[in-house]
């Protein structure tokens, strides 16, 4: 197989300013308030965005010290919402609330959590999820709690290791909240049929349960099939579409991880395609019924090893469905492009981030322009095309630290809202303006 292996092109090109904003956005429209951003699917919608960075150094307009965790942070209603983990005076995950304007704390909530049999205990994994007046957080070890998100004040809580015997994965419980209508849906592992659980979002009574499976760390996602909305989660063992509502298996497909639980990508919808990549066992690729709830297979392809890989084995980014074709990272931080409908590799770029095990990058679309954060905390501005990745601007957005893995990485998802970004590391939150 020929792989073009394209290095970024350098444009010369009138650099845009970035300005000072004077006023808080607070339509929903502008907001992130949860996971990859209002629908899931990594796209910002906002426009008015520069399309270059002035300076190699991104100027930051708030910081405010935090500690440790992978949570992403999300933004709601002109507040910035994120979680973190300390160790002393004794060890406790935080939920945070702060203003996105000024980066004022507003308020904080610390609950006494020890980590146990967890590897990488930097911190909380899943990102908080805000539906309306309700913040709702799930910790590594599967303390679910809802906040007023205005005030802090805890409306429910639920101790799920305790109450579901959770079967604990490697990494804990990393899978963020998914509000549909009037329930919070989350996927933890729980024994006696308690993978994933229902919710009723204002009281946390349990509405349903549902499946036997392991966890994995992959978010789950709703989409639109045969006029239905459907509950797609991607568990231990398969793909599983379910009924919202009452957790009925509307279909399933296998998709078992061989060689160990790595599933940490959210599946990918894109018209009548779901796809799913994972680091040992690769991608696969579901076509959906129209006009029954059901799914068949395209295509299933996997290397013999984590460095001798076919089509894409992604690690912790979560890829993006294009034109008929599917850009994502590689297990060691190899940007690829693959024909939609085969899974044939069409190009790779290895510049985008230094390549290593596990190497990361976050993909989120804007318009034409793709946005990338890379685990070295640079944002990148480029376009990605058959054609090739086209580089137009590259900035440093936050420093790496080391925390959640030695070598030094950001491996949190950054959040675009406002016209800004806000990106956490180890040690703080900071927001940085990109409106033009």
């Amino acid at each position: 197989m020929k792989v073009r292996r394209n290095k970024p092109q350098k444009y010369q090109q009138t650099l845009l300013p970035l300005l000072i904003l004077t006023i808080t956005v607070t339509v929903v429209g502008a907001d992130w308030p949860q996971w990859r951003g209002p629908n899931r699917d990594g796209v910002w919608r906002e426009t008015g965005i520069g399309q270059s960075f002035e300076t190699e150094q991104l100027p930051v307009r708030w910081r405010v010290k935090i500690s440790s965790g992978y949570n992403s942070p999300v933004v709601a209603n002109g507040r910035v919402y994120v979680m973190d983990y300390v160790t002393t005076p004794q060890s406790a995950e935080r939920v945070h609330c702060f203003d996105a304007l000024t980066g004022k704390a507003i308020w904080s909530y610390a609950y006494k959590c020890e980590y146990r049999n967890v590897s990488y205990p930097a911190g909380p994994r899943a990102a908080i999820t805000v539906s309306e007046n309700q913040a709702y957080s799930l910790g590594t070890m599967g303390h679910l709690y809802c906040f007023d998100a205005r005030t802090g004040k805890v409306v429910w809580q639920r101790d799920l290791n305790q109450e579901y015997a959770i079967r604990m994965p490697t990494w804990g419980i990393a899978a963020a909240p998914l509000v549909i209508d009037a329930l919070v849906i989350v996927q933890i592992g729980g024994r006696e049929d308690a993978c994933v659980v229902a919710f009723d979002k204002l009281t946390g009574q349990e509405k349903w349960r549902a499946l036997d499976d392991g966890a994995s760390y992959s978010a789950p996602i709703v989409i639109q099939q045969a006029g239905k909305k459907v509950f797609v989660v991607w568990t231990g063992e398969r793909v599983v579409g379910l009924e919202p509502q009452t957790g009925k298996i509307y279909w399933e497909h296998p998709f078992k991880q061989l060689r160990g639980v790595h599933n940490i990508a959210t599946p990918v919808w894109s018209g009548d395609f779901l796809f799913l990549s994972s680091f040992f066992d690769g991608s696969l690729l579901l076509k959906l019924n129209r006009q029954r709830l059901a799914v068949e297979r395209v295509w299933r392809r996997f290397g013999s090893s984590e460095r001798q890989t076919e089509s894409l084995h992604c690690c912790i980014s979560t890829p993006i469905l294009k034109d008929n074709y599917i850009y994502g990272v590689d297990s060691y931080g190899e940007l690829r492009c693959l024909e939609l409908l085969t899974g044939e590799r069409v190009w790779e770029n290895r510049e985008v981030v230094p390549i290593a095990r596990w190497a990361n990058v976050h993909l989120v679309q804007q318009d034409s322009l793709t946005w990338l954060f890379n685990e070295k905390g640079e944002l990148i501005i480029g376009q990605l095309s058959p054609a090739g990745f086209r580089e137009i601007s590259r900035a440093l957005l936050i420093r790496a630290t080391n925390q959640q893995h030695p070598r030094g990485v950001c491996w949190a998802h950054p959040a675009f809202a406002n016209k800004s970004v806000y990106a956490r590391n180890d040690e703080e939150l900071i927001c940085v303006e990109l409106g033009r």
